[in-house]
């Protein structure tokens, strides 16, 4: 019973540290170390790459996007690299070809990853920029990510999201508040040294730091930690914003979220390099912190409800966590069918997204001890 309750406390406890400890410790770690970036305006060359597998609802929106940043023509360069589509993506990305847009094609469809590598030696800019083929930027946007690289310490600078939804429903607000939570984090991180996460939508890297990934790895994850292998910063931009929509379905959102967890299991296990507490020091306690706990809180919740349960004859206090947890666990899966009942429930929609992350992240651990691995992508709906 000891042994059961020790390991109950301990579960809630490394809970509470990774959605709450960690975020307390790494802002009052931030105000003790306020790492400034050296900001100017500048305007260096910079490639903008856009991977895209059967995109045509959304690339032409996306070029006309990325052509009339305000940023000079004359310095800018668009790639759309097209993995093997076989919609109209090509065409429509042909009707904009000029000095300032290009196409490549991968002819057998290889993944995000291995379309950035082909396109990286072709690329003309100082600065690589990486966009999603549904990534609309605010017209400064391009401007705000530069500025950072004036800090000969930068070497990837990632840019703020914001999940749009036009129909108002409350599963796209989870979305959004999760992003919200990140981006604080990002703010935190930048000033302790460098962010851990990064939004793959809108990231920009100095060219000279750019190596190539194995296909199966995960380019907005891997780069970053790649970057701070080699000595530089990663910093979030919060006025460089992207406007992408969320997903409607959770389907979706789900698959989504069990992809990317998988593609991140695989990018700790391949940079674990960078967990050495004696040779990356703090920002190795991030890495721990951020990810990896964080990737394996469905273990934590698993053992605290079932522990909990375990525990209900050693008293009041046991059974009330334990009815706690489970009304908290059943408004979560029930959450779409009560707020179509009374829209007041619309307010829970952050206990339905924590339920999904954390499925998501279990799943994806399944698969990662079976050694699955994922390449290829589809679009998202938004």
């Amino acid at each position: 019973m000891d042994l059961m309750k020790m390991l109950f406390w301990g579960s809630l406890l490394m809970l509470g540290y990774v959605y709450v400890g960690y975020p307390i410790l790494a802002f009052l770690l931030s105000i003790l170390r306020n790492k400034k970036i050296r900001k100017q305006t500048s305007q260096p060359s910079v490639t903008i790459l856009i991977a895209a597998y059967n995109e045509g609802e959304n690339i032409e929106e996306t070029i006309k996007n990325k052509l009339y940043l305000d940023y000079p023509r004359e310095k800018k360069e668009i790639i759309i690299i097209s993995d093997g589509s076989t919609d109209k993506t090509e065409d429509i990305v042909r009707k904009y070809d000029s000095e300032e847009v290009k196409l490549i094609r991968q002819n057998i469809r290889s993944g995000k990853t291995a379309a950035l590598n082909k396109a990286v030696p072709q690329a003309a800019g100082d600065i690589l920029v990486f966009s999603d083929a549904n990534s609309i930027y605010e017209k400064s946007a391009l401007q705000q990510l530069v500025h950072n690289f004036n800090d000969p310490t930068v070497g990837y600078v990632t840019g703020k999201m914001i999940y749009t939804n036009p129909d108002g429903t409350a599963f796209g607000d989870g979305c959004t508040a999760y992003m919200k939570y990140e981006n604080l984090l990002r703010k935190f991180e930048t000033k302790i040294g460098s962010v851990v996460g990064v939004d793959g939508g809108i990231d920009a890297v100095r060219k000279s730091l750019y190596q190539p990934m194995n296909p199966d790895q995960l380019p907005d994850f891997v780069l970053p930690l790649k970057v701070v292998q080699q000595g530089y910063r990663v910093v979030y931009e919060p006025e460089a914003i992207l406007r992408e929509a969320s997903l409607k379905d959770s389907k979706d959102e789900y698959r989504m979220r069990v992809r990317v967890s998988l593609r991140a299991l695989w990018a700790l296990w391949d940079m674990r390099d960078l967990l050495s507490i004696g040779k990356f020091r703090v920002f190795a306690w991030q890495l721990w912190s951020h990810k990896v706990l964080r990737y394996h809180c469905f273990i934590f919740l698993t053992c605290a409800y079932l522990l909990n349960l375990a525990l209900w004859p050693a008293g009041s206090a046991y059974r009330v966590l334990f009815a706690v947890q489970s009304f908290a666990y059943l408004f979560a899966a029930l959450h779409p069918v009560l707020q179509r009942l009374w829209d007041k429930f619309s307010g829970l929609y952050f206990l339905n997204y924590f339920l999904l992350l954390n499925l998501a992240a279990g799943h994806a651990f399944v698969k990662f001890l079976m050694g699955q691995k994922q390449v290829i992508w589809a679009p998202r709906k938004g």
